[in-house]
This record gives structure tokens, sequence and C-alpha cells, in this order.
């Protein structure tokens, strides 16, 4: 009979060989994209986020009624703050029936946020925005 301290020793072997065989893990795919390393150009985003980062500057309008809502940031991948300290703001997708996967979320005060976050699907991952 095999006992559970050899078990668990024969299994992390193995795991640890196939990592080794498989090329090793990079953090860079496992980790989630954080606010603190992805960026992304203000001129990379698609015309519509250009649009809205200019009239989130501006004060609006905006298209849509949930614009400058609060963000919860429940995924937690942007930095820690106090709720209402986010705010989000849909970037339109054309041709899309709804209000799509696409949004920016701004830190701090309204017109003159602290930082802007672009997704482009749905708070899975965010890049910050560099003007």
């Amino acid at each position: 009979m095999v006992s559970k301290g050899s078990l668990k020793l024969v299994l992390t072997s193995f795991l640890l060989a196939l990592t080794v065989a498989c090329g090793g893990v990079q953090a860079k795919e496992w980790a989630p994209s954080s606010a603190a390393g992805a960026t992304v150009a203000l001129n990379q985003l698609p015309p519509q986020g250009i649009e809205i980062y200019r009239l989130i500057h501006q004060g609006g309008p905006f298209h849509f009624d949930k614009d400058g809502v609060v963000f919860g940031n429940r995924e937690r991948l942007l930095p820690a703050e106090k709720r209402g300290y986010y705010r989000e703001y849909t970037v339109k997708t054309p041709q899309s029936g709804n209000r799509g996967a696409r949004r920016i979320v701004c830190g701090g005060p309204a017109t003159t946020p602290d930082a802007c976050f672009y997704t482009a699907d749905h708070y899975a991952s965010f890049r910050k925005i560099v003007p």
C-alpha cells in the first residue's frame, strides 16, 4: 500500500516534469492583465474609444444611460480604491445591438481623471490608456 505522502511526492514530481517538458510556465500567461503593467496608447484605441475618452474629459454628452455609473472593480484587476472612485463608459461596438463588451473605466474626478483603462473583453483584462 502506498502512503499519502509518497503519492503526493509522485504526483508533484510528475507535474513538475510535465511543466518542464512543456517548456515551463510563463507568469505572463497566467497573470491577469493588470492596470499596473499593461498599457495602450490613446491613438491605438478604436475610433469609438478615442471619441469616448475625449467626451469623458469634456463631461459628455454620452450615448448610453449607464455611462458614468460607478464601476465596482469586483474583478480586482484595477488598483484598489474606495467605492465610487471608478466610473465606466461604453465604447460603441459597430454592428452591435447592445452596449457590447468594450469599456473605458476612469478613476478620480469625472472630467480630470487620475487614470483611465480600456477593456475590450468586458472587464476580463484592462490596459492603462497612455495619452
